[in-house]
């Protein structure tokens, strides 16, 4: 029978699972990919900030290695749940265009970073990479290998988001023997009912079969990722799903939140909000999902990300390394991350910025000659302070405050007297301890690390303390 979050407290190795504090504290907050997040870039921030920027890298000198992002934003179909920058088209011929203009950005990303640094990181997203045809994507990596020096296969990390339903087993070979070496499957849900219900019907045994075929093909790492609180999921079928993801093995497990929001995602609108499972349900499905999970053997990462002890995710934590981007969590906590396409992020020096969100503005950008940039913002020492405060305890789940204060011109407890007092109350919930040296996330704290983290973020508390506004985040839980 499913295990239900009735008995209050669940113990797992590294993680506590409280019902009634997730009960009480589960509310909107951002998923810190990045801080300041998305939300506050600024539209004065543009093509000359960026040049500024990496400017500033080559006068402090030295080699630091590259994160490189692609986003290909074309699906075949649409899932209903999907809140992704997409676009759903069956016209091949979008995706020539696209590559055409994608191809010259990289192109001026490469000349701006000449000789300074190596790629040690690539990601695809989308959208769906393997959208593009495997004549498309031979050609893009070649053109990559091109334009940048990349790290050996045994040392770069090199991933890509593949629908199982747009590969076979031979594109899958196809696609280590171009340079991919991690490789990330979508599945949500392996109850056909679920996935009928959210337009993504998807055959377990077809899922499995790429699983397979990425090992025979020699990949490092395979990831699965997983939703819960979609349409007609229930405890039983969670259960089922689980046991059929446990069996199968994955190296990384992320398991996200549906958060249920057709105002900002219009495919949403065709989710039948009646067949959606309760809070109650839902909470039940996340502690039967953290139960399973760390009873096979997978280390809680952090926020829904699970690892083998032998993952190189789950390494880098162990030995403080973990850093996390736009991306989710990452093992090159020192890389620039340089992203080409539209809508995509880069975090280069002190800034973020933004590409156009549309392929109109994105092209005609580049037919200027600049790079698409729409909206970025240049980080204040405040900023850079408050972002490692919140990289720390987002990856390692503690925080040293000798270290801040030898790193910061600033006295920790007179800076952050107000935020010290948020903390207060979290800690009489049993949710970190505060000490003379260290703020200490307690195993029941982690799953609530995002309402730790909101505490830290100004323009959050701002918002929130001078003008109340609908804010776009999901549940922290």
């Amino acid at each position: 029978m499913p295990t239900t979050a009735s008995q209050n407290v669940a113990f797992f190795p590294s993680v506590q699972f409280d019902a009634d504090i997730i009960g009480k504290l589960s509310q909107s907050g951002p998923r810190y990919t990045s801080y300041p997040t998305a939300d506050r870039f600024q539209p004065d921030f543009g093509y000359g900030n960026y040049l500024e920027a990496v400017a500033g890298l080559r006068m402090r000198g030295g080699r630091r290695p590259l994160s490189l992002y692609l986003h290909i934003p074309f699906c075949d179909t649409v899932c209903y749940y999907c809140g992704c920058n997409k676009i759903v088209t069956k016209d091949r011929s979008k995706a020539a265009t696209y590559l055409s203009y994608l191809k010259q950005e990289i192109e001026m990303q490469a000349r701006l970073f000449a000789g300074m640094n190596q790629i040690e990181q690539l990601h695809f997203g989308g959208g769906t990479p393997t959208y593009l045809s495997d004549r498309q994507m031979g050609e893009l990596m070649a053109h990559l290998r091109h334009q940048f020096e990349f790290a050996p296969d045994d040392l770069g990390e090199y991933s890509i988001e593949i629908d199982p339903r747009t590969v076979s087993v031979e594109r899958v070979h196809s696609l280590r023997a171009q340079g991919f070496n991690r490789i990330s499957l979508g599945v949500q849900d392996f109850d056909p009912d679920v996935q009928k219900a959210v337009n993504r019907i998807q055959p377990e045994a077809e899922t499995v079969a790429i699983i397979e075929a990425a090992r025979a093909a020699g990949f490092r790492s395979v990831s699965i990722d997983l939703i819960y609180g979609l349409p007609l999921q229930s405890l039983a079928t969670m259960e089922q799903t689980i046991a059929k993801v446990i069996s199968a093995s994955p190296d990384r497990i992320a398991l996200y939140n549906y958060a249920h929001m057709p105002h900002l995602f219009k495919p949403q609108r065709r989710i039948h909000e009646a067949e959606l499972p309760t809070a109650q349900v839902k909470l039940d499905m996340l502690a039967l999902c953290i139960r399973r999970l760390c009873a096979a053997g997978y280390v809680y990462i952090g926020m829904d990300h699970f690892a083998k002890p032998t993952d190189e995710l789950a390494i880098a934590q162990r030995q403080g390394r973990l850093h996390r981007n736009f991306q989710g969590y990452s093992t090159r906590a020192e890389a620039e991350l340089i992203s080409c396409g539209v809508s995509a992020i880069s975090a280069v020096g002190a800034t973020y910025c933004q590409n156009e969100k549309t392929l109109e503005a994105y092209y005609e950008k580049l037919d200027e000659g600049k790079l698409p940039i729409a909206r970025g913002i240049k980080l204040s020492t405040d900023d850079l302070l408050r972002r490692i405060i919140i990289q720390m305890l987002m990856c390692n789940f503690e925080l040293s405050i000798e270290s801040i204060e030898q790193a910061y011109p600033i006295e920790f407890r007179s800076y952050f007297a107000p935020e010290l007092a948020k903390l207060a109350a979290l800690e009489a919930d049993g949710l970190l301890s505060i000490e003379p040296a260290w703020l200490t996330v307690t195993p029941k704290g982690r799953l609530l690390i995002r309402n730790i983290c909101m505490v830290f973020d100004r323009y959050l508390n701002a918002a929130r303390d001078n003008a109340p506004q609908p804010l776009r985040y999901s549940k922290t839980i």
